[in-house]
């Protein structure tokens, strides 16, 4: 016999836990057809300042180091080769590898969220032309 009087029993609500511990479901988000090209937005922007840092980031440090190491920039390697003309020609395939790697992480990240918000604009522009 209990000394503790028994708990109520609560009706049960759907989509609640049933015990404490575990964590309430989470809510989805409202269906704002903005969020969708506000996060399109965000992952190009994120995209284009990687590219460009890269590539210029590249040509930058190669200038800097032209006007403030012109002696590490005239060292030899081999025969007619020096550091200044090995940098400037790696510019080159480095450019190609930023533009492979923006192409590759537009793939990736850029073009499902891009569909994502063409495939909901696409009920709402159908229903417009009729």
């Amino acid at each position: 016999m209990s000394y503790y009087p028994p708990q109520p029993s609560y009706p049960e609500q759907p989509g609640y836990p049933h015990h404490a511990w575990q964590a309430p479901p989470q809510a989805e988000p409202p269906a704002d057809p903005r969020h969708g090209i506000r996060a399109l937005s965000a992952a190009y922007r994120r995209l284009r300042r990687v590219a460009t840092l890269t590539a210029l980031g590249y040509f930058v440090l190669f200038l800097i180091l032209s006007a403030y190491a012109p002696g590490l920039m005239t060292g030899k390697i081999t025969g007619g080769l020096n550091v200044a003309l090995l940098l400037g020609l790696i510019q080159l395939p480095v450019t190609l590898i930023a533009v492979a790697a923006y192409e590759k992480s537009a793939r990736r990240r850029v073009d499902p969220l891009a569909e994502a918000v063409r495939v909901d604009a696409a009920p709402t522009t159908q229903g417009a032309r009729r």
